[in-house]
């Protein structure tokens, strides 16, 4: 990831707090919901999550806005067994943002995060650049992270894929602390 098209989203990647709330920093943040249901796991994901390549999972696909810019989307994979309050919390969502819920809970924990550049030979790919509205600006690779949060016995995977529109907000609207304010 140290190359120079990653570099301006490194301190993107590797921060291990709220996304939503440094979005939230930057500007008028929004959650919409692309797609939401059971399917099936692809094998990197079954093997992240510890479960046999295929199964069903509850799948969610969430683009994030910042000033009514699309700047991640987000794609969350939840084991449909075992069932627990992590399965009634994704069911209610709705628009809300799951970070707001992973990091406003104490009990949940954060595992180790991975990086990679995605391009049209990744699964999430073109849903990636279908969620960000990249229109005729496809880029060739886009920067992805994923995490895996524990809650008790269940967990939950998250990959989010940076938009190259999020770099806009760094250099228009940085946050208070880094202003100097």
């Amino acid at each position: 990831m140290r190359t120079a098209e990653n570099a301006p989203f490194l301190h993107w990647l590797r921060d291990r707090g709220s996304l939503t709330a440094r979005i939230e920093e930057r500007g008028r943040f929004a959650v919409r919901v692309l797609r939401q249901g059971l399917q099936r796991t692809t094998p990197d994901e079954a093997s992240a999550l510890g479960l046999p390549c295929g199964v069903h999972a509850w799948v969610r696909e969430v683009a994030l806005s910042c000033d009514d810019r699309i700047v991640v989307f987000a794609h969350t994979v939840l084991p449909y067994r075992p069932r627990g309050p992590l399965t009634l919390w994704l069911a209610r969502l709705g628009s809300r943002s799951l970070g707001a819920l992973l990091f406003a809970h104490v009990g949940f924990t954060r595992g180790p995060m991975a990086f990679k550049r995605i391009d049209r030979r990744d699964a999430l790919f073109s849903s990636a650049i279908g969620g960000l509205q990249l229109g005729d600006r496809v880029p060739v690779a886009l920067c992805a992270r994923r995490s895996r949060f524990g809650f008790g016995a269940q967990s939950v995977l998250v990959t989010e894929v940076f938009s190259p529109t999020l770099l806009q907000f760094d250099r228009c609207r940085a946050p208070a602390a880094v202003r100097g304010n």
